[in-house]
């Protein structure tokens, strides 16, 4: 990423300013939501994967801790509870872990190009349901274990699984425990990725964190300011728009990934 052109390094930290807002604003996406445009910049996913993993696992954890400690300051949980689900995150981490293993040895042997055409397709699947109003659900113990699964698998591949996996612990777990046990999952699933990188000798371009994580901190604190706004709301209008654009840039992509 040192030989890109004024233009796309302005680019690319507005993009991780959009990241950071979207993560802490509804929890999750910042991956799912940034990674399509930043590949229209450089097409090359282990380029931007490693500092998306790194900010995830820095604000995943900050988010958890102060929303845990707010919650027991505020008396908003039952004495002697822990805002986060220990059980269920176990159990679903017995389901995940084999799919995000696979995920991540594909993503590291697997040719850029058709890497890139798989976050797009998955993106655009992601985009469709937003345009239509009709997010992801789950209603059975099969299709939990089936986005379960399929979620562990994405995330290892390119970290834009939350769609699926939300779709499932938002129908086990209690509200109030929602957004904690997310972020305490993202941690987890973010570290094995990030171990993996190690493992291979991926470069984390440390240089462009210096930088960059202030970009995304920007945009985590405007998220956070916006939250209770657009996760209480939850305009479809919003989802839509954002839905046809993402489709506009999965589309664009595919077609620059194999031209």
């Amino acid at each position: 990423m040192n030989q890109l052109e004024i233009w796309q390094y302005i680019f690319i930290g507005l993009l991780f300013v959009w990241s950071g807002f979207v993560r802490s604003g509804l929890g999750f996406g910042g991956a799912v939501l940034t990674l399509p445009f930043l590949l229209l910049v450089h097409n090359d996913p282990l380029v931007f994967l490693p500092i998306i993993a790194v900010h995830l696992l820095v604000f995943s954890s900050f988010i958890a801790i102060t929303s845990h400690q707010k919650s027991r300051k505020n008396n908003h949980l039952v004495p002697h509870q822990s805002s986060i689900d220990w059980t269920y995150l176990k159990s679903s981490l017995k389901v995940m872990i084999i799919p995000k293993l696979i995920g991540v040895f594909g993503l590291l042997t697997l040719p850029t190009e058709l890497m890139s055409s798989i976050i797009f397709t998955i993106v655009m699947v992601y985009a469709v349901g937003y345009v239509l109003n009709k997010p992801f659900t789950s209603n059975s113990k099969t299709l939990d274990a089936g986005f379960l699964m399929l979620g562990g698998y994405i995330s290892g591949t390119s970290l834009i699984g939350a769609p699926l996996i939300v779709a499932v612990y938002a129908s086990h777990v209690a509200k109030r425990q929602l957004r904690d046990t997310l972020f305490v999952l993202w941690f987890i699933l973010v570290l094995i990725k990030c171990v993996a990188f190690l493992w291979a000798g991926v470069d984390f371009q440390l240089i462009h964190h210096l930088w960059l994580l202030p970009c995304a901190a920007l945009g985590h604190v405007i998220g956070m300011h916006f939250h209770e706004k657009i996760v209480n709301a939850e305009t479809p209008v919003f989802f839509r728009l954002l839905g046809a654009a993402l489709i506009v840039i999965s589309l664009m992509g595919l077609w620059k990934a194999w031209n």
